[in-house]
């Protein structure tokens, strides 16, 4: 007689905190942020390369939006995140739950098991930020998410090159009628000729796809790791790439990220 043994899922997290949203379509609501550990790109611009790799303890938040941090440790079993969860969850004022990392579709089994939970217990719609390079896993997730925002990864700007899986990505959110939306970070160094190719791919999906230019925010750190200086685009060069992207596309605001100006970080 063999005996059956049960798989209690867990996940490596960074934090869980409460803050208003910086960027792209949800900028200026109010979320609950489960931050995951873990990301498998290393973009020359990322201002969260303390997630590339999961540390012993996670900060989670005691009280929303005070930063009254405790630290726990990693891995986090579904049940206790969940408790997490329902302790920021004050009424009426969180307006989603964003997951955001690091790059949370490499816990996508987890997910699948705690994203109906979370719904359930929260009534919160759930949103998702992502490379938008990992189609399977997205996949994976699609029933349990109401929308989507992909980051996609110019060669120029983030040492990334993903198109294939971009388009991949956008179509699978796309079609399943969730609120998709591209973010794009832009420098100095944006080279037109892939901004013209993203406004392409996300024309193929749906013209009325939002798209998001974000200019670099140069920050110290962010060059110790690029071993180069980040400098953000001249206004005469965010105009032009705005027209050059709304040939092709509907939507093409720029917004910067919008949390380092409120010391958000």
């Amino acid at each position: 007689m063999t005996s059956k043994t049960t798989v209690n899922p867990t996940a490596r997290l960074i934090e869980v905190f409460s803050a208003i949203q910086g960027e792209g379509l949800n900028v200026g609501t109010r979320q609950i942020f489960i931050r995951f550990a873990f990301c498998d790109l290393r973009c020359h611009f990322c201002d969260s390369a303390h997630t590339w790799n999961a540390p012993d303890t996670c900060n989670i938040e005691q009280t929303p939006g005070l930063r009254d941090f405790e630290v726990h440790s990693n891995p986090v079993s579904l049940p206790t995140l969940l408790q997490w969860v329902e302790r920021q969850n004050i009424p009426f004022l969180h307006d989603s739950i964003s997951l955001t990392g690091g790059e949370p579709l490499l816990h996508a089994p987890f997910l699948a098991s705690f994203l109906p939970q979370v719904r359930s217990l929260t009534n919160l719609p759930i949103y998702l930020e992502t490379g938008g390079h990992r189609p399977e896993q997205l996949a994976m997730l699609l029933p349990y998410l109401d929308s989507v925002g992909m980051d996609f990864k110019l060669p120029s700007v983030s040492g990334e090159s993903y198109w294939q899986e971009h388009a991949q990505c956008l179509k699978l959110g796309y079609d399943s009628h969730l609120d998709v939306f591209v973010k794009i970070i832009i420098s100095e160094n944006t080279e037109p000729t892939e901004l013209e190719r993203s406004a392409l791919l996300v024309a193929d999906v749906s013209p009325e796809i939002p798209v998001f230019l974000q200019p670099v925010t140069p920050l110290a750190d962010w060059e110790k790791l690029a071993n180069k200086p980040i400098v953000a685009p001249l206004p005469e060069q965010v105009l032009k790439w705005q027209a050059l992207m709304k040939k092709f596309v509907h939507h093409v605001r720029v917004v910067p990220q919008t949390h380092k100006m409120l010391n958000q970080l």
